[in-house]
């Protein structure tokens, strides 16, 4: 994970030197690392706050492995969502219609499996397609007819929660078959001895923690080979650690409930392969280009418009996918599914660090906004708080977010 260089930026001071003690120099070298890093760090310490807050508050309710296990699988929809929808912030446009298009989505593949008998990996693939088409069709009115991508999706809002009525004829329809309801609700299966905890999920947890060490040991050797910038060596093995211990937790939660559930897995794939494609590919490159500088990205060669297609086309298919996960978790389809969707993507997107001029943003930040709204969630739920202040509770997160986000912009500046 690289970081900003500027002149005005010193070298930070090795450990014990100028630092005083070996232990004031260490907490040196984290204040400076923070501030330099305060975009990338800032929502992941918030994360980690939120959750000792309610875990105390909940007396350790929070953490049990059920409620872990919960969290995921009640939460795997908004966040498939907020990766989709980061891409498009990232590009400097917005998405109005998602939620919609997610209700719409689910109806239809009731339709398909409920009405019609299609087997359900035959509807999953259909109503794939379908959600790309509706993506597509918006995509081309804003990359290529040049209506404001807010004009076009709210449309596409209106017309999509329409359609979810007409075809749903005003009734909820299911059940689905059991095949989709266990990529929604299901957990990996059980191999090998007995040990009080689910094998195949210590196995994933334990390859899952040498992959994010290896990414990054690779990632600080290559910002050395181009002389960029780097976490002084204490901070850097310190967020090792912090990072292993992170995930060796979840995976020892996880292992003695159930295992990991299966869409967790459809997250882990979508984390990975976004984040490689917007770090190393050359379209993840374009899209940061044309949402940061329009102008100069068509000087240098970027295709804007398909670009902007392609990333409504992703949404689309992402938002059938959460339509899919959605409808098979509650196992029926209904005209009100998918209600505020949108505002959940947008808001976990912001929160995680997108900005709104575009340009701005990471799919794991998209993962830790949608997070930090889930775990607000389940413990206002779990302490009593009542709906009406919890919407007043995550408003005032959402506008310290882009409040935060603001300040910094105006004291890089500065």
């Amino acid at each position: 994970m690289s970081t900003d260089v500027t002149a005005k930026t010193p070298a930070p001071a090795p450990a014990g030197k100028g630092g005083g003690a070996g232990g004031d120099g260490l907490l040196q070298l984290m204040l400076d690392g923070m501030r330099r890093n305060m975009r990338q760090y800032g929502m992941l310490f918030a994360l980690g706050l939120i959750v000792v807050l309610f875990a105390i508050w909940t007396n350790g309710d929070l953490l049990l492995p059920r409620n872990v296990s919960n969290l995921v699988l009640q939460n795997s929809y908004i966040l498939i969502l907020a990766i989709g929808m980061m891409l498009v912030i990232i590009a400097g446009h917005i998405d109005l219609s998602v939620g919609s298009l997610t209700a719409f989505i689910g109806s239809m593949a009731a339709v398909f499996m409920v009405k019609h008998d299609i087997p359900w990996p035959l509807a999953l693939i259909l109503c794939l397609a379908m959600g790309a088409v509706a993506g597509a069709v918006q995509g081309f009115f804003i990359a290529y007819g040049g209506i404001p991508s807010f004009i076009v999706t709210l449309a596409g809002m209106l017309i999509f929660r329409g359609l979810t009525e007409i075809f749903l004829e005003g009734q909820t329809l299911g059940p689905f078959p059991e095949g989709l309801q266990k990529v929604a609700n299901g957990f990996l299966p059980e191999v090998g001895p007995n040990t009080n905890y689910h094998n195949l999920t210590l196995l994933l947890g334990i390859a899952l923690i040498a992959f994010v060490l290896f990414q990054e040991w690779r990632d600080r050797k290559r910002q050395q080979d181009f002389a960029l910038d780097v976490l002084p060596a204490k901070l850097w093995a310190l967020k090792l650690v912090a990072l292993a211990a992170a995930i060796l937790v979840v995976t020892m939660l996880l292992a003695s409930y159930k295992g990991a559930p299966i869409v967790l897995l459809i997250l882990g794939v979508l984390l990975v392969g976004f984040g490689y494609v917007m770090r190393n590919a050359i379209i993840g490159r374009h899209i940061y280009a044309i949402g940061g500088n329009l102008p100069a990205a068509k000087l240098s060669g970027v295709r804007d418009k398909k670009v902007t297609f392609l990333v409504f086309v992703n949404m689309g298919m992402l938002a059938a996918l959460a339509g899919l996960v959605f409808a098979a978790r509650f196992n029926a389809a209904s005209p009100k599914a998918g209600l505020n969707f949108e505002l959940e993507a947008i808001a976990a997107s912001f929160i995680g660090g997108a900005s709104m001029s575009g340009g701005v943003g990471t799919v794991l930040g998209a993962i830790i906004g949608g997070l930090v709204l889930g775990v607000l969630n389940n413990g206002m739920n779990l302490v009593g708080i009542g709906t009406d202040w919890q919407q007043v509770i995550k408003g005032l997160v959402l506008l310290a977010a882009v409040g935060f986000d603001v300040w910094n912009k105006r004291k890089v500046g500065s």
